[in-house]
């Protein structure tokens, strides 16, 4: 601006006295390519020529005067964007100072401190605050006009924040959109947040409340949503928990009934025999009814024991459990044949050669086959049992067979029943538990192997044990 201006008032100077028809040519041929509005003032502080009013366009020091296409201020997405801010403006930094009227006008003298200054032949400059509607900045440079050594005018070039307000509002604007963008996104996530997140926990957390009663009581279960989310997996998850946790309460359940119940037959036949006990004088018969107390005690000894077993066998962690190595399962074949009680047997071993390691503990091992054995010694007619091991692949598999009566087909998943005992002989069924094969299942599946019922080569009942080598 000031060099704008000293071009000017160099093509000013030295010439007659400053007028109209002096100063205007040089503005018109200008053709308004500055930028800047350029004014020549005369001595007496008039105006003398405006290039705001020569040429096709004006430069106007007000705002609204110059904002031809004000679209941005007056839409009503920067209205209320800046109502928003002036509002929060208010609020922070108080009521802001009154905006000045127009300084300088045609119809009266320019007599602010840079024009006398420009007249006493010094630079001088301004800056003010303009009105328009919207506070705008317009800076001011003055400079002098000499002719022969005497100052006869001066040139007064100005500048408003017009063209960077205009940016400014665009700003605001795109600022402003992208807010409100942001707000509506914010607000389709939070509404999809509570569609798709909220809204099924909120209900996974009332199924979880309604699936327990006071007494702690299963009423139902949890329903699996078909959603492939996070959620659905949850609600599988919970389902088949909800489902599991169903099935091992009505386990739990029906297990104490069949405990009770078997436990009711040797405590009646106890009292029973107790009663009788008192009332007879036979030394023979006070000494049959104390041998069945006797007996039912033994009972009850073995059902406690073998039902702890079993209880310990279901609820144990594996960490809890025997520590699983490598252990031969010929080697505790062998163990379990040698053992006294079987010398009446006529027990048969066909092991293979060399070793059949399998991850297990040699206790567990030895008392899944010493079920069986017993099993088979109990069943066998002619005390013949059969015990062979072979290796099939990556299993170990051992057979136990015997020459007795054999299984039914209806009763070959049965067997394996808790306190499920079939037998043929009904003075031998008051003898047996029902949970040594039990026993043996869980311990087998308990290390990843099987169990299952086959016909015997000798004519009678064969189990198949099969259990992954190490």
């Amino acid at each position: 601006m000031v060099q704008q201006g000293r071009v000017l008032a160099a093509a000013l100077s030295e010439r007659d006295a400053l007028h109209a028809a002096l100063s205007e040519p040089i503005l018109i041929r200008l053709r308004q390519r500055t930028t800047s509005r350029l004014r020549v003032i005369g001595p007496d502080r008039r105006l003398v020529s405006d290039t705001s009013q020569l040429g096709p366009r004006r430069e106007p020091d007000r705002l609204d005067d110059a904002l031809d296409d004000e679209s941005l201020r007056t839409s009503w997405l920067y209205q209320l964007g800046s109502s928003l801010f002036r509002l929060v403006d208010y609020v922070v930094s108080g009521p802001r100072p009154a905006i000045g009227e127009e300084f300088y006008s045609a119809e009266r003298p320019f007599d602010g401190a840079e024009v006398e200054l420009a007249l006493k032949g010094q630079y001088g400059a301004a800056t003010r605050v303009t009105t328009g509607g919207q506070r705008s900045v317009t800076l001011y440079s003055a400079i002098p006009i000499e002719n022969d050594g005497e100052i006869v005018g001066a040139v007064l070039v100005s500048r408003s924040t017009f063209h960077i307000l205009q940016d400014l509002y665009e700003v605001r604007l795109a600022i402003f959109r992208f807010l409100l963008g942001a707000v509506g996104v914010a607000a389709v996530l939070s509404l999809l947040v509570s569609t798709t997140i909220s809204r099924p926990l909120k209900r996974l957390r009332a199924q979880a409340q309604a699936i327990v009663d006071r007494r702690g009581r299963l009423r139902g279960r949890f329903r699996g949503l078909e959603r492939l989310d996070e959620i659905g997996d949850l609600s599988r998850a919970l389902s088949e928990l909800s489902s599991r946790l169903e099935e091992r309460m009505r386990f739990i359940e029906s297990f104490a009934a069949d405990v009770s119940h078997e436990f009711r037959n040797p405590l009646a036949s106890m009292r029973s025999a107790a009663e009788m006990l008192a009332e007879v004088e036979d030394p023979e018969e006070r000494a049959r009814f104390a041998r069945i107390v006797e007996s039912d005690i033994a009972r009850l000894e073995k059902l406690l024991s073998e039902v702890r077993e079993v209880t310990l066998l279901d609820g144990t962690s594996d960490e809890e459990d025997e520590e699983p190595g490598p252990v031969d399962l010929n080697a505790v074949l062998r163990g379990v044949a040698g053992r006294e009680r079987y010398q009446s047997l006529e027990l048969e071993l066909e092991l293979s050669d060399g070793e059949l390691n399998v991850a297990a503990g040699p206790d567990r091992m030895a008392r899944v086959f010493e079920n069986l054995i017993d099993n088979a010694a109990d069943f066998s007619s002619e005390g013949h049992v059969r015990v062979s091991s072979r290796a099939n692949g990556r299993e170990a598999v051992v057979r136990v067979e015997d020459d007795g009566p054999g299984i039914p087909e209806e009763h070959a998943e049965r067997v394996f029943d808790r306190f499920f005992s079939y037998r043929t002989d009904a003075s031998h069924r008051g003898d047996h538990t029902g949970l040594g094969l039990a026993i043996v299942k869980a311990i087998v599946e308990r290390r990843g192997g099987s169990i299952r019922t086959q016909a015997s080569s000798l004519g009678g009942a064969g189990f198949e044990v099969r259990l992954r080598l190490s």
